[in-house]
């Protein structure tokens, strides 16, 4: 169902989302409400069926006071230094290739990038 090199399978960022839940003390629904997510929808992440969009991790991820950077590592999305797994845009690879930049600016310029990018989505 899910391609290996994508990231972790849907299961295992389910799982995780479903035991920082469950720690939080927090029923399904509860959790819903606070990030705005259905309650339907939120089942079927838990038990791996779906994978979820940025957006709604990002809103799971305030429901469950962690940092949206939290969920994106463990949705294969980021990897734990904050860089993107997945292919890089020209500018993020422009921005990386750059050998006038220090790795700490490069990083921030990434971060500011991204964020502007986050608001089109």
């Amino acid at each position: 169902m899910s391609d290996p090199s994508s990231g972790p399978p849907a299961d295992v960022l389910g799982a995780y989302i479903r035991a920082q839940r469950q720690l939080a003390d927090l029923s399904l629904r509860q959790l819903a409400g606070l990030s705005n997510v259905s309650n339907a929808y939120l089942s079927q992440i838990e038990r791996g069926l779906h994978q979820p969009s940025v957006k709604v991790l990002r809103s799971i991820a305030g429901a469950l006071n962690l940092s949206g950077e939290t969920l994106l590592v463990q949705a294969g999305l980021i990897d734990a230094k904050g860089s993107a797994t997945s292919s890089h845009t020209d500018s993020e690879a422009a921005i990386l290739a750059d050998p006038d930049l220090t790795e700490e600016e490069k990083q921030v310029l990434l971060g500011v990038y991204r964020n502007f990018r986050q608001r089109h989505d």
